[in-house]
């Protein structure tokens, strides 16, 4: 006869089976002894779970977990649970698990036998599926358990958008006979719990459920309680009325987020995405899921667009991550938007801090205490979005906060994990248009999110998410500054600030390290290295097709991500999205763009520059000069490398002389140079390979323009004479001239940051130094100066000189 509750599971059971749907299945890499037992464990006891898992057996043709194993003289399931652990009257009770104890004193007793359990975690539609609304999002998990009522309101309303988690199988036997590990079912029940809680923080995050408690414990904190007696004396004010202000900070900043809400705005941008383009491509994101539950993640993508943001929660959201609390400014703190952004996880600064020192400590405390909870946090380390394309120079404010926080208490690890977005048509492009065209930059506000409805109707491509090489904040650390650790814990550590630099230009360089090459870029980068913007249709889509071919060969970045599909697509492509005009033409159609368009273009061919200057370079070099030898070549682009590298934020080559090496050998091979016996030649100039040379050498000209007009602006005065501020101002005036006598648009050639950075650069290099704040250099800049010379056609290299002595 059938047990009754066996008989009420088979019913259950039978009603279900049909009715449940996995929306998302990740077991970790592993696998399983078919000839070992194997026994299903899930977190806590549940009718639904264990039918769940027996569903999840039978589709992944895995070890039947509706079943029975006979263990010796037991006869236990193949499913079983963890009991939940409670507490009352100070003690915790439900540690001890039955069936646990059973298998492994069954195990004691005959050392022949072994087994091996599977902990599986299932989640009842953590994201909604393509319906959503109240009943959905109420019935979905977060950290609170499920009462009977709330279960059989998922099992109705989430049934079909399950999550499953499958860990790596522990083996007992191994365990039980090793001498050095005292071994009891509360140790395995333990090690079990961890690896559920860290997949459950993993998917839903730390706790958000506790936000009063959160703001009281920053406001009770040692620093604000400190830093409110000091405002007490410096504005001769009153203890509580201080506090006051404290508490008044802390609900300016603090998100207060919620899962409703985040399954809310995911549904919303489901719909927002599947309008606006034409699909979203994430790479990389195994990396994060991996240490996703171990470690705090920083979240630090570069800033293209508003929508940035909301982009990567969304993308965090569907493969199966926490969406991270966002650092916001403060003028997006607006009614009902402000209040709709910190439900979905925005947390909200104010632009300048530094004379307000009670509204600094409240903000350090809040932003420790998320990472130091293992909330995951996002923000920008460019500061605002970058109008011309490039990576801006990072900002050191919330990377210095960072790293104090860590070095208060780094009991647990934090990793940044940086991300690039390839739009293949931003939204803002009319914005960015008139900003490039030298438009005065327009006030962000919050309302600019609403305009995103009228672009609905246009196309827009696809949009890619790249996730860059994870960093261990730890790790950096202990490379970068050991001494870290020696110093006692102050509010700005001495090492700070050589930490804060190298860390902004790592991530920087990381985040650049994962771009992605698409259509309008490739296009981009193409015609507008033409002098009027036209091109042949044929050699358009010969060069885009090399460009794609030498990434494959020689990648500027190991993480690079390269288009799908062919080059007579791409150019479709751009044609279809509005960026160039096909223009029929008796001896063969041509390519243009109009003035408008080549500005805009300017800005797609920014994001992916620095993937082609090690191609560039070389490239640029025998524009006009038709042979080289290796030692030649070394000695004439070397001292080039770093001007680039810090300039567009891309590694320098360990070894320069054998990369240059690697790029020879694949320009040889795709022909657009001949190797001889004494070196390198290019191709004769009626051949399509010296057009394809010239079209790659051409976008590096405009940074080594601007390297020479410093330079020859610094040597024109004696050593010692000029000061920092000085030359950068009139190297600005003197590109800006450039660009009005050559026709150009381009306020980006005379940005005055772009010289301070080569200055930068070359008082790394030790090429100069700064004394009494001027600048100081010897004969060796001189001659670097000289040689660069061999760079450049006799015309622009005499019309360059002309306007430094003007």
């Amino acid at each position: 006869m059938i047990e009754p509750q066996r008989l009420w599971h088979r019913l259950v059971s039978r009603v279900l089976d049909r009715w449940l749907a996995f929306r998302l299945i990740e077991p970790e890499p592993f696998e399983l002894d078919a000839t070992l037992p194997t026994f299903y464990v899930i977190a806590h006891p549940s009718l639904t779970d264990e039918i769940a898992v027996e569903r999840l057996s039978r589709d992944l043709d895995l070890p039947d977990a509706d079943g029975r194993h006979s263990i010796g003289q037991l006869d236990l399931p193949a499913c079983f649970a963890l009991p939940r652990l409670r507490r009352h009257r100070g003690e915790i009770r439900g540690q001890h698990s039955t069936h646990l104890e059973q298998l492994m004193e069954a195990l004691e007793r005959n050392d022949t036998l072994d087994a091996q359990l599977v902990p599986v975690s299932v989640f009842w539609s953590r994201a909604p599926g393509k319906d959503f609304g109240f009943w959905k999002m109420l019935a979905a998990d977060d950290w609170a358990w499920s009462g009977r009522l709330r279960r059989l309101l998922s099992v109705a309303v989430n049934g079909r958008h399950l999550e499953a988690h499958f860990g790596a199988p522990v083996r007992l036997r191994p365990l039980i006979d090793d001498p050095a590990v005292t071994l009891n079912q509360r140790k395995v029940a333990r090690v079990l719990r961890v690896h559920f809680r860290r997949i459950r923080a993993r998917v839903l995050g730390p706790d958000i459920s506790h936000h009063r408690t959160l703001m009281r414990g920053v406001v009770d904190s040692r620093p604000v309680r400190e830093a409110v007696l000091e405002a007490v004396e410096a504005n001769r004010s009153t203890p509580a009325r201080e506090r006051q202000r404290a508490e008044r900070y802390a609900r300016e900043i603090a998100s207060n987020m919620s899962y409703p809400a985040l399954r809310f705005f995911y549904e919303l941008l489901k719909r927002l995405w599947n309008r606006l383009y034409d699909g979203v491509d994430v790479h990389g994101l195994d990396a994060v899921k991996a240490i996703a539950g171990e470690r705090t993640l920083i979240y630090v993508p570069c800033h293209r667009s508003h929508i940035d943001y909301l982009l990567l929660s969304y993308v965090l959201y569907r493969e199966g991550l926490m969406p991270p609390h966002i650092a916001a400014g403060r003028n997006l703190d607006m009614p009902v938007i402000g209040a709709m952004m910190r439900r979905g996880g925005a947390f909200f600064l104010r632009r300048s801090f530094k004379d307000n020192r009670l509204y600094a400590t409240v903000f350090n405390e809040y932003l420790h205490r998320l990472i130091a909870r293992g909330h995951p946090v996002e923000y920008f380390i460019e500061g605002g979005r970058s109008r011309t394309g490039r990576m801006l120079s990072p900002r050191p404010g919330m990377l210095a906060m960072t790293l104090r926080s860590f070095a208060r208490d780094a009991i647990r690890d934090v990793a940044f994990v940086p991300i690039y977005v390839g739009y293949e048509r931003v939204l803002e492009s009319n914005s960015y248009l008139r900003e490039l065209r030298g438009g005065k930059k327009k006030k962000e506000s919050p309302l600019d999110l609403l305009r995103i409805l009228k672009h609905l109707r246009e196309p827009h491509g696809r949009v890619t998410v790249s996730v860059g090489e994870p960093l261990s904040l730890a790790q950096f650390l202990n490379e970068t500054v050991p001494e870290w650790q020696d110093e006692p814990v102050s509010a700005r550590p001495e090492w700070l600030n050589r930490a804060v630099p190298r860390l902004g230009q790592t991530l920087a360089r990381r985040i650049n390290d994962a771009a992605s090459l698409n259509a309008v870029s490739l296009v981009a980068i193409t015609l507008l290295a033409t002098p009027h913007h036209t091109i042949e249709s044929d050699l358009l889509v010969n060069h885009v097709g090399l460009l794609v071919r030498l990434q494959r060969n020689l990648p500027g970045s190991q993480r690079c991500q390269l288009p799908s599909g062919e080059p007579v697509d791409w150019i479709d492509h751009a044609v279809t999205l509005g960026f160039v005009n096909r223009q029929p033409q008796a001896l063969g159609e041509l390519i243009s763009a109009s003035p408008e368009q080549a500005t805009l273009l300017t800005w797609y061919r920014n994001n992916i520059l620095h993937l082609f200057m090690h191609l560039g370079l070389v490239a640029f070099a025998f524009r006009n000069n038709a042979a080289f030898s290796l030692d030649d070549l070394d000695t004439l682009l070397s001292p080039a490398w770093p001007l680039l590298a810090h300039e567009l934020y891309f590694a320098p080559p360990d070894d320069p002389r054998q990369r240059l090496v690697d790029t020879l050998a694949v320009l040889t091979e795709e022909g657009l140079l001949q190797a001889t016996d004494n070196g390198w030649r290019r191709q004769p100039g009626h051949l399509e390979a010296s057009e394809h040379l010239r079209l790659l050498g051409q976008p590096v000209q405009p940074t080594l323009e601007r390297a020479y007009l410093l330079l020859a602006s610094l040597l024109r005065y004696p050593s010692g004479e000029l000061t920092r501020e000085g030359l950068e101002e009139h190297s600005r005036q003197l590109a800006e001239r450039l660009t009005l006598l050559s026709g150009l648009n381009a306020p980006e050639f005379f940005d005055k940051r772009l010289f301070s950075g080569l200055l930068d650069t070359l008082e790394q290099q030790s090429w100069l130094r700064v004394e009494d704040e001027h600048l100081v250099y010897d004969e060796p800049l001189i001659r670097l100066q000289r040689r660069s010379r061999a760079l450049f056609d006799p015309e622009l290299r005499h019309r360059l000189v002309r306007l430094t002595r003007q």
